[in-house]
C-alpha cells in the first residue's frame, strides 16, 4: 500500500493549498482518512479526519479554516486549507485505516506559511 500526498509548498499567510493524497495497492475497504502534522520540536497531531459515512473530526485550531474531504472512488482523501497562518507551517500526513484496523501513512508533504 502506498500513500501518495501532494499539494504542499511555501504558501503566504491567508493562502488557500489543497492537499490531496491517494491511496494505492491492496487496500481491503478503507475506514477512516485523515491528515496529521507535525510542526519542529512538536508531537505529531491530528488536524483532520473522515469516517466511511462521512462523519469529520477536525482540530480546534483548524475548525472553520479548513476542511477535509474524500473520493472513495479514487481512495483518496483531501485538505483543504483556507486562511493560513504562520503556526500552520508543519510536515502533513495523510493517513488511512483499513475496516481491519490497520493503519498505512503517507511520507509526509512539507507546508511552509511565509511572507
Amino acid at each position: 500500500v502506498q500513500l501518495q500526498a501532494s499539494g504542499g509548498g511555501l504558501v503566504q499567510p491567508g493562502g488557500s493549498p489543497r492537499l490531496s493524497c491517494a491511496a494505492s495497492g491492496s487496500i481491503f475497504s478503507i475506514n477512516t482518512m485523515g491528515w496529521y502534522r507535525q510542526a519542529p520540536g512538536k508531537q505529531r497531531e491530528l488536524v483532520a479526519s473522515i469516517s466511511s459515512s462521512g462523519s469529520t473530526n477536525y482540530a480546534d485550531s483548524v475548525k472553520g479554516r479548513f476542511t477535509i474531504s474524500r473520493d472513495n472512488a479514487k481512495n483518496t482523501v483531501y485538505l483543504q486549507m483556507n486562511n493560513l497562518k504562520f503556526e500552520d507551517t508543519a510536515v502533513y500526513y495523510c493517513k488511512i485505516v483499513n475496516r481491519g484496523g490497520i493503519a498505512y501513512w503517507g511520507r509526509g508533504t512539507q507546508v511552509t506559511v511565509s511572507s
